[in-house]
C-alpha cells in the first residue's frame, strides 16, 4: 500500500495532494472544469485513478491538483496553477496527465521543460488552443468510445480530441490515440456519502495508463 497522500498550499492558492518520494520523476494530474467560475474541487476520475497507480510505482511522485477557479473562462489561472504543481512536486522529470479541461491545461503547461509527456485522458483540446508547448513532449491521448457532451452532463466528443491530436502531430508531436469501447467520460464518480464509484471499463483505463507511466518511468531512469 503506498502512503497516504500529503496536501500542500501552492503559491497560487491552489492545493496540491502528493503521493511518493520527494525528488522522483513526478506524475502531475489535473482535472476537468466547467463554464461557471466556481472553487476548485478534487477530481473523481484523478484520484481514483492515482489511487491505483501510486501503489504500482513506489518511485514515482504523484501530484493531484486542486485549482483555485475551476473553469474554462479562467483556463490561464488553471495553468498557473499546473505550472506552480509541477515546482513543488520537485521540477524532476515530469509527465503531465490531465482529465478533459486539463488536457488542455496540460496541453499548455507542457513547455515547462521538465515535461516529458502528456496523457490526456479524454482531453479537451479546443481549435483555438496553442499546442506549441506539446513539441519535443509526447502525447497519448485516451478517450472513451461513448463520451459525448448531452444536456446537464459533462462530455467531451471522441472527435474533439482527436482533431487536437491530429494538429500536434501536425505539429511533428509524437504520440497515440486510442479509443476504449464502451467508456464514458471519465473513471469514476463520487457518491453522495463520498465513496468513489468507478465508470464502464475504468480498469481498461487504469491498464493503459499505468503502461504510459511505466514508459514514463522507464525513459526517467
Amino acid at each position: 500500500m503506498s502512503a497516504s497522500p500529503t496536501s500542500q498550499r501552492l503559491p497560487t492558492g491552489a492545493e496540491i495532494r502528493l503521493r511518493g518520494p520527494s525528488g522522483a520523476p513526478a506524475v502531475v494530474c489535473v482535472n476537468g472544469g466547467q463554464r461557471a467560475e466556481v472553487p476548485g474541487t478534487w477530481s473523481a476520475t484523478i484520484e481514483w485513478l492515482v489511487g491505483r497507480l501510486a501503489p504500482l510505482f513506489p518511485e514515482i511522485r504523484f501530484a493531484e491538483v486542486r485549482y483555485r477557479v475551476k473553469s474554462w473562462n479562467r483556463l490561464d489561472l488553471c495553468i498557473e496553477d499546473a505550472f506552480a504543481a509541477i515546482s513543488a512536486a520537485g521540477r524532476a522529470r515530469t509527465l503531465l496527465v490531465g482529465f478533459s479541461m486539463g488536457g488542455a491545461v496540460a496541453a499548455s503547461a507542457a513547455e515547462h521543460p521538465s515535461v516529458t509527456g502528456v496523457l490526456g485522458l479524454a482531453p479537451w483540446l479546443p481549435n483555438q488552443l496553442d499546442l506549441s508547448g506539446l513539441i519535443g513532449r509526447r502525447l497519448t491521448v485516451l478517450h472513451g468510445a461513448l463520451d459525448r457532451w448531452l444536456p446537464g452532463i459533462p462530455g467531451v466528443s471522441p472527435g474533439n480530441s482527436r482533431e487536437g491530436f491530429e494538429r500536434a502531430r501536425r505539429l511533428g508531436v509524437e504520440g497515440t490515440y486510442t479509443l476504449i469501447p464502451g467508456a464514458v467520460h471519465g473513471l469514476a464518480l463520487r457518491a453522495p456519502w463520498g465513496s468513489l464509484v468507478p465508470l464502464p471499463r475504468a480498469g481498461r483505463w487504469a491498464e493503459l495508463a499505468a503502461a504510459e507511466v511505466r514508459a514514463f518511468q522507464a525513459s526517467a531512469g
